[in-house]
């Protein structure tokens, strides 16, 4: 007797976003990277049209990064000294199509870059790389309105993506990112409410749907993992049901929950499985970008991805 294979009906689905921009839409990007756009839950390819991979996104500091474990920095052996090297060693080296720049040094306990300084290593950054960026502030807010703007305006044209915008401050960064053509991200606290809330704020000040990317602030492997994955099953979900106000994709700064875990201190070959656990989990939560930190760890998980989707769909 043959058996009816079951599958869901889905009327929604998630907004496909682009980064970066290549010469014939006005940028100097060699590539673009596009995520989003799936009308299923993740993997379910019979149930509806999966166009993306999940991404991996390089992360990189302004400045030699300051609380990462040593086995972690010294994976990119000196490197690091200088961020414009660090960034081509990702891009040449382990072949990132997708830098994450975190302005760290603009942080008042950091450095405390001017706006101005952070809007020159941009520029220096786009010439250097090829790559698309998604460019993160510092995590303080008073300076972040200072510098994210400055940071927008140098990238003008790029189709960058910019965060993270919160519900407590999300104008300017908002207003700056429509302004010049560049993405968003709204991060909420691991609430899909807010995250929902977020969503409409932004799209009020006439920011299109389609240019945000959810961060839904997700916890490492013992750290939360669990209720983030809840939290974006109930998202995607949603979208799939037909709420646009919570059809964005998702992006996870996997590296930065991974090596806060005492577990991923405990050994440089424990952090990367660290690392690698985490970012495998979230894959099936429906993360679209995976921001990751250790080389072994993306390369690890980049070849998860390529068994996975198999010949379901070419882009990675």
């Amino acid at each position: 007797m043959e058996i009816e294979e079951i599958l869901e009906k889905w009327s929604g689905g998630v907004y496909s976003v682009s980064i970066g921009a290549c010469a014939e839409d006005g940028g100097s990007r060699k590539n673009t990277v596009r995520i989003g756009g799936q009308k299923s839950l993740p993997l379910l390819f019979k149930e509806g049209d999966i166009p993306n991979r999940p991404v991996i996104a390089f992360e990189i500091w302004d400045i030699p990064p300051q609380d990462w474990p040593e086995g972690l920095v010294s994976s990119y052996g000196k490197a690091p000294e200088d961020p414009l090297i660090w960034a081509q060693m990702c891009v040449k080296d382990f072949g990132a199509r997708l830098l994450c720049l975190r302005l760290q040094g603009a942080h008042p306990d950091c450095g405390d870059k001017s706006p101005e300084e952070c809007a020159r290593f941009v520029s220096s950054l786009l010439e250097k790389v090829s790559v698309p960026l998604i460019i993160i502030g510092s995590g303080d807010d008073a300076k972040d309105n200072l510098v994210m703007p400055a940071c927008s305006e140098a990238a003008k044209s790029e189709r960058c993506l910019l965060g993270c915008a919160t519900q407590e401050n999300y104008k300017t960064l908002a207003a700056s990112a429509l302004a010049d053509g560049h993405s968003i991200i709204a991060e909420s606290p691991i609430d899909i409410n807010i995250a929902k809330q977020l969503n409409i704020l932004i799209s009020d000040m006439g920011f299109a749907l389609d240019r945000i990317v959810i961060n839904p602030t997700i916890g490492a492997l013992g750290y939360g993992l669990e209720y983030a994955y809840s939290i974006m099953e109930r998202g995607r979900i949603a979208a799939l049901s037909g709420d646009k106000t919570l059809s964005s994709p998702f992006i996870c700064f996997t590296g930065q929950e991974s090596w806060k875990a005492k577990e991923a201190k405990g050994g440089d070959k424990q952090g990367v499985i660290w690392e690698i656990i985490t970012a495998s989990s979230l894959i099936q939560a429906g993360a679209d970008i995976l921001v990751m930190r250790h080389p072994e760890a993306a390369k690890r998980v980049f070849g998860h991805i390529s068994v996975l989707f198999g010949g379901n769909n070419s882009d990675h």
